[in-house]
């Protein structure tokens, strides 16, 4: 029971990464609240998590509008009565297109999920973790924040994005008792990386040998770093990136 008597809000809870998080610190003794866009993918992940003996509600938010943020960190507040954790997980990944075919429209919409909605979710929750002393976010980044993958520019911005906003917050708080990181993982099996895959088997050949553990993660393989990062066992760690890659970024 690693998380016993915490609250935390995952965001993209819905599906992948997020649900395999929700899931895991749930049976760590985690409130969880389920936050996502999609209503049934986050009424589904709340739905295991009770069937599991654990407790969880679900808050529809769109992480790129702050009245939607702040509901959403309002809703566990009024839930649970405090929010110990911020697990900024949701994200898209946009067109696959190299630059000069990526619309305004397109750029804009991944920058405001992937990036702004790291930004105002953990604006709104070290609001509430100032109150209480302390606190903890996990910040959902990517090797695509590291390295470069050709026609994914806008997911690339905004992933390098969230690395750097990850420290420069770590940095403002660490004496204030609240830790900030982010995960960068490699290609995961999520919805998303079905998408960017469908019908396109070089695609995600090129993906998965990438990595030269020698296939692609899974999400609960990246849930338990996020377990890890969230619990006590990493309280001297803030301000940094951990690859979870499968040794893509060693290369």
């Amino acid at each position: 029971m690693r998380l016993k008597d915490r609250v935390a809000i995952i965001t993209g809870a819905g599906s992948g990464i997020g649900r395999a998080a929700a899931l895991l610190f749930a049976r760590e003794g985690a409130r969880v609240v389920v936050a996502d866009y999609a209503a049934e993918g986050g009424e589904e992940t709340v739905r295991l998590i009770k069937e599991a003996g654990g407790e969880a509600t679900f808050v529809k938010v769109d992480v790129s509008k702050a009245a939607d943020v702040q509901r959403m960190v309002k809703a566990a507040i009024d839930s649970y009565g405090k929010l110990d954790i911020l697990y900024n997980n949701a994200g898209i990944e946009g067109p696959w297109a190299p630059t000069e075919d990526v619309s305004e429209e397109d750029w804009d919409r991944v920058l405001s999920v992937n990036l702004k909605g790291v930004f105002l979710g953990s604006k709104y929750a070290i609001f509430e973790m100032l109150k209480q002393g302390r606190g903890v976010i996990i910040n959902t980044a990517s090797i695509a924040g590291l390295i470069a993958i050709t026609n994914m520019p806008a997911y690339c911005a905004s992933k390098d994005g969230i690395v750097q906003l990850t420290k420069a917050m770590a940095l403002e708080y660490a004496a204030k008792r609240i830790r900030i990181n982010c995960i960068c993982p490699g290609a995961i099996r999520t919805p998303m990386f079905d998408r960017l895959t469908l019908d396109k088997v070089e695609t995600e050949k090129a993906f998965c040998d990438g990595h030269p553990i020698g296939r692609c993660g899974t999400p609960e393989e990246i849930a338990y770093p996020a377990l890890y990062l969230a619990s006590d066992e990493s309280s001297f760690i803030t301000g940094t990136a951990m690859v979870v890659d499968g040794g893509w970024t060693a290369q």
